[in-house]
C-alpha cells in the first residue's frame, strides 16, 4: 500500500492494541478494534472508534482467524491493519492475504517474515551476508549420531533448537553426550507440537549469556537505521520480564558495531518498518546474531523514551510510503529507561497464573513514569490469553535515578483482586547484583526463590483486625461529631422566637 492511511484495524488486544490506538488518535486516524466474546468489555474495545466481534474466546477461533479479520476489515472499510505483537504479527500468510486484498499491512513484507521466521533459513542468510552467528549446524538434524558428532566438534554444552521456534519454546540444553538421544527426541516432539515442524538444529551453548537486542527501522526507499540497544537478560523460562535501554555493559563502540550489524541484517532481507535484531553476548562481550523479530516488540517503550521517538507513528508513516525522517547520525540516546512487565501471576507460588476481577487499581504517577495498560478497575482478567496486564516504564537521567523512581512507583502501584508479579519487581529492585548491572539470562533461576515473597500467615488476619478497629473508631468519631453538632443546633423554639423578633423590627 502507498498513500495516506485513513482507517486502521488493530488485529490485537490488551495493552498493545490500546497503545496503537492512542497513536492513531493523535494522528486523527479512526481505529477499529476486533475482539473475542471474552473481550467484549476490554479496554481496547471501549477505546476504539469501531469494534467488531470476531468469534469465541479461544484465540484459534478469533484472533488467529485470518478470514474473520479480513471480513472485519471489509465490513468497516479499514485500509490498513496493525498487528501489534503476538497472534498474527509475524504470520507471512496474513501479510500476504492483506496485500492480495489491497489492504495495507503496518509491518514488513511477507518475504522478510518468511526469511527470518525460520531460524535455519535466517542463519543461512546471515552467514551469506557476513553476519556473525553462533557456531552450530547448517541444517536440520534428525540423526542422534550426526547431532552427537557435530556437538563434539562444537564442544559441549550445546543447545538444541526448533527451526521454526520462538517464544522460548523448543529449546533444550545438552551438557553431556549421554543426554543427546533423549534430548533430541524430546525437542523434536515439542517442536512438532508447538510449530507443526519437527526440524531441530544445534548451536554452541553460551555460558552466562546476556540477551541484547537492537531496534532497527527501515523504509521503502532503502534507508535503514538502528536506535540503540535494549538489555533483555532478566528472563524467566526464556521469557523477558524486565528490559532496559541502554545496556549496562554496552559502550559507544560496541553499540555502533552491534547497530551496524543489525542494519546489515535488515538490508539482507529487504526489511521495512520497525524490527528487532537479537544478539547473544558472552562473558567476554563478544556477540552473535540470534534471530530477528519482524514486528514491534513488547519492550519498544524504553527505546521511545531514550531516543524521543514514537515507533508506532513511524511504522504508520513507513506503511504510507514516507521516508524515515532522520539519518543515523541524528539518532543520539539520552537518559535511561526500564520496563517492568506486569503479569497476572503469583511469584510466591512459582508464578502460577491468576485470573479474576480487578477490585481496585491505583496506577503510579509522577516524574518519569509511563504506564501502558490494558486493564481498569472492575475488569475481569480472562484465562484464555497471555497474562500480561500492563507495562510500567520508568525514565530518568541515570540508571540509579531510574531504580530509585521504580522503587517509589511500585510503592504506589496497587492491583487488588488478583495476584500479580509486582512483589517480584520490588524484590528485584533491591538486589545488589541487579543494581550493579551484574546479571545474565539465568539471574532469576539463580537468585530468586518463591519463599522470599511469602507473607506471614497471620498477616491477613492482622490486616482484617486493623481494618475492623479503624472502621469502629471512624464510626465513633462520626457519632460523636454528630452529637456535638446536634447539641449546638438551636431548638425550634429559639428559631421561631428569632423569626418573630426579625419580623417586628422590620415592621
Amino acid at each position: 500500500m502507498a498513500g495516506k492511511i485513513t482507517k486502521v484495524l488493530v488485529a490485537n488486544r490488551g495493552e498493545i492494541a490500546l497503545r496503537v490506538m492512542r497513536a492513531l488518535r493523535e494522528l486523527e486516524i479512526p481505529s477499529v478494534a476486533v475482539y473475542s466474546e471474552a473481550d467484549r468489555e476490554a479496554a481496547h474495545v471501549l477505546f476504539a472508534n469501531e469494534a467488531v466481534c470476531i468469534g469465541p474466546a479461544p484465540s484459534t477461533e478469533s484472533y488467529l482467524r485470518i478470514d474473520k479479520i479480513l471480513d472485519a476489515v471489509r465490513k468497516t472499510g479499514a485500509d490498513a491493519v496493525h498487528p501489534g505483537y503476538g497472534f498474527l504479527s509475524e504470520n507471512s500468510a496474513f501479510a500476504r492475504a492483506l496485500r492480495d486484498a489491497g489492504i495495507g499491512f503496518i509491518g514488513p513484507g511477507p518475504e522478510a517474515m518468511e526469511m527470518m521466521g525460520n531460524k535455519l533459513t535466517a542463519r543461512a542468510a546471515m552467514i551469506a551476508a557476513g553476519v556473525r552467528v553462533i557456531p552450530g549446524s547448517d541444517g536440520a538434524l534428525g540423526d542422534p549420531q550426526e547431532a552427537l558428532r557435530l556437538s563434539r566438534e562444537i564442544g559441549f554444552p550445546v543447545m538444541l533448537k526448533a527451526a521454526a521456534g520462538g517464544g522460548g519454546k523448543g529449546m533444550r540444553v545438552v551438557r553431556d553426550e549421554s543426554e543427546m538421544a533423549s534430548a533430541l527426541e524430546a525437542t523434536q516432539a515439542e517442536a512438532a507440537k508447538a510449530f507443526a515442524d519437527s526440524a531441530v538444529f544445534v548451536e554452541k551453548y553460551i555460558e552466562k549469556p546476556r540477551h541484547i537486542e537492537i531496534q532497527v527501522l527501515a523504509d521503502r526507499q532503502g534507508n535503514a537505521v538502528y536506535l540503540g540497544e535494549r538489555e533483555c537478560s532478566i528472563q524467566r523460562r526464556h521469557q523477558k520480564v524486565v528490559e532496559e535501554s541502554p545496556s549496562p555493559i554496552v559502550d559507544e563502540a560496541m553499540r555502533r558495531e552491534m547497530g551496524e550489524m543489525a542494519v546489515m541484517v535488515a538490508k539482507a532481507c529487504d526489511y521495512e518498518s520497525a524490527g528487532t535484531v537479537e544478539f547473544m553476548v558472552d562473558a567476554h562481550r563478544d556477540f552473535y546474531f540470534l534471530e530477528m523479530n519482524t514486528r514491534l516488540q513488547v519492550e519498544h517503550p524504553v527505546t521511545e523514551l531514550t531516543y524521543n521517538v514514537d515507533l508506532v507513528k513511524l511504522q504508520i508513516a513507513v506503511a504510507g510510503g514516507e521516508a524515515l525522517p532522520f539519518r543515523q547520525d541524528e539518532l543520539v540516546p539520552h537518559g535511561w529507561a526500564m520496563e517492568f512487565r506486569i503479569y497476572a501471576e503469583d511469584p510466591a507460588t512459582d508464578f502460577l497464573p491468576s485470573t479474576g476481577k480487578i477490585l481496585r487499581l491505583r496506577e503510579p504517577g509522577g516524574p518519569g513514569i509511563r504506564h501502558d495498560s490494558g486493564i481498569y478497575e472492575k475488569y475481569d482478567v480472562p484465562i484464555f490469553y497471555d497474562p500480561l496486564l500492563s507495562k510500567l516504564v520508568v525514565y530518568g537521567q541515570t540508571r540509579v535515578e531510574v531504580i530509585q523512581r521504580a522503587r517509589r512507583a511500585f510503592t504506589e502501584f496497587v492491583i487488588a483482586g488478583i495476584r500479580t508479579n509486582i512483589p517480584f519487581h520490588q524484590w528485584l529492585l533491591r538486589q545488589p547484583a541487579f543494581e550493579k548491572g551484574d546479571f545474565d539470562t539465568h539471574f532469576i533461576d539463580t537468585h530468586f526463590r518463591p519463599e522470599y515473597l511469602k507473607q506471614d500467615e497471620a498477616l491477613p488476619f492482622v490486616a482484617l483486625a486493623a481494618a475492623t478497629l479503624a472502621y469502629h473508631q471512624h464510626g465513633r468519631r462520626m457519632n460523636f461529631a454528630g452529637l456535638q453538632a446536634f447539641s449546638r443546633r438551636p431548638s425550634k423554639w429559639k428559631l421561631a422566637a428569632r423569626k418573630e423578633a426579625v419580623t417586628r423590627r422590620q415592621s
